[in-house]
């Protein structure tokens, strides 16, 4: 049985856990956008190209991240790969590394510049309405 892939949820899982809210990510998609619209965009199976792309450079998410990532086949993969001896070096001096920890540590650099970015973005809007107060 194959699963759809429910783009839409995906958005909403990244979004979250890049700590975004719906409004914020609608102010970065233009004036078009509220947080009603994105609220429904997440309810769709199927996002059109153009809109995955726009939404990727915003997040710095990958398109493929979207159209590709299926949470019952990560736990599915992640169940069946890992047990309590993935975790322990044997006799052999080998050990596993848990990529879910290096998964958790990139989705906080992006957290991190994420929230540089948007530091930068209010400098920028404070200084333009400082600009037109002077006109």
């Amino acid at each position: 049985m194959e699963t759809k892939i429910h783009q839409g949820r995906n958005i909403k899982r990244f979004r979250e856990m890049l700590g975004i809210k719906q409004e914020a990510l609608a102010f970065e998609l233009g004036e078009e956008w509220n947080q009603k619209k994105i609220s429904l965009l997440e309810q769709k199976e199927e996002v059109d190209t153009p809109l995955l792309e726009q939404i990727s450079q915003v997040l710095h998410i990958p398109v493929e991240a979207f159209k590709n990532f299926d949470e019952e086949q990560a736990v599915n993969v992640i169940s069946n790969t890992f047990n309590e001896e993935a975790f322990i070096a044997n006799s052999g001096g080998t050990f596993n590394i848990n990529p879910i920890e290096k998964w958790i540590e990139a989705l906080e650099e992006i957290k991190r510049l994420n929230a540089e970015l948007l530091k930068s973005k209010e400098e920028q809007i404070k200084m333009l309405e400082k600009l037109m107060q002077t006109k």
